[in-house]
């Protein structure tokens, strides 16, 4: 059974496991004025497994590094809008803390690793420049996540997360939305999407050197498939923890800025669980803190694979 049967409806090929004995939770606190709880220690929190409170085994503050994965779309519907997608990409990396690290990948009609994870911000800025918009039709979006949580983060137990940048559309990946959100969640990867419209007037302009006189109607195939990726978006980030952040093509930086804020603020807890526990089965989770007042935002399920 998927864990998001809403979005994964359809999907009929093999799943993807990931077989850890670790689960990793994190974890967001803020307060009822939406500013965030910093300060916390392990002590604070309580972690549960289907009602049942675990020995916290992993503590990671915000202060502890952060592998970050940044996925740039650039199929060719970003034609007219990379440019923009660049600068604000070059912008949250010119942010990052010098103990985190990031890789670049570039996703259209194929996944392209543009830099390995790296703390050398000179290296991943000139990766994010050196991307160029596809020849060929294709937004392998959920091959790319795959790419990075199967090989990119691989064997990682510090703190993760993927930043999309994407209009949301997938055209010619391989794998099954259900078995992308089951990897999703089984790997404590946190995902930040964010959204943005591109209207294909410009595209048609950009590509082919035309100006198309439709107009742009919301009940048209490319409004329906632009409010269909938006909903897995918004499905695929609240699942791992993260948020989506829709915004106009010109006003990233401050999505961004966004991003940023949340990942300095980011816990991450994680546990052991028995080995009677590792049946293949969905479990519940659930976190509270021992502050008044504080609003937990973390991982609600688990898929409990055994290990090989």
């Amino acid at each position: 059974m998927p864990l998001w049967p809403a979005l994964a409806a359809g999907q009929v090929q093999p799943p993807i496991r990931v077989e850890s004995a670790l689960v990793s939770v994190p974890v967001i606190v803020g307060d009822s004025q939406g500013r965030f709880v910093p300060g916390l220690t392990a002590e604070d929190f309580r972690l549960y497994q289907d009602g049942i409170e675990q020995k916290i085994d992993l503590f990671a503050t915000s202060d502890q590094p952060t592998n970050i994965a940044l996925l740039l779309d650039t199929s060719r519907s970003t034609v007219s809008v990379l440019g923009k997608i660049k600068k604000a990409a070059g912008q949250f990396l010119s942010q990052m803390r010098p103990q985190d690290r990031a890789t670049v990948v570039t996703f259209d009609s194929e996944v392209r690793l543009l830099s390995p994870l790296t703390s050398d911000r000179e290296r991943l800025e000139e990766a994010v420049k050196s991307a160029q918009v596809a020849y060929y039709e294709g937004t392998k979006l959920r091959d790319a996540i795959v790419e990075v949580i199967t090989r990119r983060f691989k064997q990682l137990d510090e703190r993760k997360a993927i930043i999309l940048l994407t209009d949301g559309d997938d055209i010619g990946s391989v794998t099954p939305v259900s078995d992308l959100l089951d990897l999703v969640a089984d790997s404590g990867t946190v995902v930040y999407s964010v959204y943005y419209r591109v209207d294909p007037r410009q595209t048609m302009k950009r590509l082919f050197g035309v100006s198309s006189r439709l107009p742009s109607r919301r009940d048209s195939p490319s409004a329906a498939r632009q409010t269909e990726g938006e909903q897995f978006l918004k499905g695929l980030s609240e699942l791992s923890t993260g948020r989506v952040f829709a915004s106009e093509v010109g006003k990233l930086k401050k999505a961004f800025e966004a991003v940023s804020e949340e990942l300095r603020h980011q816990y991450l807890l994680g546990f052991y669980p028995d080995r009677s526990e590792l049946d293949g089965l969905v479990h519940e989770l659930s976190v509270s803190v021992e502050k008044p007042g504080a609003i937990v935002r973390s991982r609600r399920f688990y898929r409990a694979m055994p290990r090989r």
